[in-house]
């Protein structure tokens, strides 16, 4: 099993997004209903989503007009509005303004080995099971020469990726405090103007920090050289650097002592601190130069372990059921995704799909 891929043609914004949309446009509409019931199901009306995917859209206007145009010529591609395209870029802004909660998401290690050797990396990404469909590869120009390659929805503009200016970026949900309805910058767009336009971790950072946001969220960005978690609230942007053994790893809480005063995540979803652990005790094999020794390593299961591999109860409703859907680990030297369609549990090396 592997996921879609869809590599543009276009450079302009517009254009690359009308291509997409036409060529995908089954896959994004179905995305699209998909992100309806759930939000349905967690307490939104119609006319709330309608209205949060257009104040989406003019934060990214004010913020990023080329990303913008491009979610305009998804749209255009598709047959739908652009504040459709646009609710499936802010979900995570839009589950933040209807206060959705739940067990389950995502875990990042990045360990950087030194003596000139690349990082190592590898995440899971859970997400609802009624949604596994929505995934695909993508990869773009979003100017000559300079390639993006992303694991994202259907729609979105991007997610957990790499750049061929030796970038690369993971990507977690937090919940803060200061998470509000005031729908700000979708924090899938931060992610994508990172992967365009930063070669550093400084610069990945700068761009985060230029965004006003209302929902959480830490975009783990990883060069050769370095590597940091930036925890981005709307209460602030903190960078947690490596540490000194070269390892850096996250789940879904804040590591920063001061934006984890408003951490959400300690009542809700407690297990994100099991599954740190988790990753802090496997930091060995997480080291490997091993891709499938890296995503095994992060196998566990609850509720005798730490669900770092989620499966669904399928007795829930769907806002509250959880599957990995994704296991992800980032090739920096060649630009490329290590894509396993699934959970730890599942991993071989014959089930790699290298994008």
């Amino acid at each position: 099993m592997t996921f879609p891929t869809f590599t543009s043609t276009q450079i302009d914004p517009r254009a690359r997004g009308k291509e997409l949309g036409t060529l995908r446009r089954r896959a994004i509409l179905a995305n699209l209903t998909g992100y309806s019931d759930l939000f349905a199901v967690a307490g939104a009306t119609p006319a709330q989503v309608r209205a949060w995917g257009e104040r989406a859209l003019e934060r990214s206007a004010d913020w990023a007009p080329h990303l913008a145009e491009e979610i305009a010529g998804i749209a255009a591609g598709a047959g739908l509005e652009p504040w459709q395209v646009s609710v499936v870029n802010a979900r995570t802004e839009i589950l933040a303004a209807i206060d959705a909660t739940g067990e389950g998401e995502c875990s990042t290690s990045v360990v950087l080995p030194g003596s000139g050797r690349p990082p190592r990396t590898v995440q899971t990404w859970d997400w609802h099971d009624h949604l596994r469909d929505a995934p695909m590869l993508w990869e773009l120009e979003p100017r000559p020469g300079h390639v993006v390659r992303t694991f994202t929805e259907a729609g979105a503009l991007a997610k957990i990726g790499v750049n061929t200016a030796g970038l690369g970026v993971h990507f977690n949900i937090l919940r803060h405090d200061s998470d509000s309805a005031d729908i700000g910058v979708p924090v899938h767009l931060i992610a994508r103007r990172i992967l365009d336009d930063a070669a550093t971790v400084e610069e990945a950072a700068g761009i985060a920090r230029s965004a006003t946001v209302s929902a959480s969220t830490v975009i783990t960005a990883v060069t050769a050289s370095g590597a940091a978690s930036i925890e981005i609230s709307p209460a602030g942007v903190s960078v947690i650097p490596q540490g000194e053994d070269g390892v850096l790893q996250h789940c879904n809480h804040f590591l920063d002592p001061a934006l984890a005063k408003g951490e959400r995540h300690a009542t809700d979803r407690p297990s994100t601190y099991a599954r740190f652990q988790h990753l802090r005790a496997h930091t060995e094999a997480l080291s490997s130069d091993d891709h499938t020794t890296r995503a095994l390593a992060m196998l566990s299961h609850g509720p005798d372990d730490a669900p770092v591999c989620a499966h669904p109860d399928q007795t829930q409703p769907i806002n509250q059921r959880w599957e990995t859907v994704a296991t992800i680990a980032l090739d920096l030297p060649a630009a490329r995704l290590r894509v396993h369609q699934g959970g730890p549990c599942q991993v071989t090396e014959a089930t790699w799909q290298t994008f």
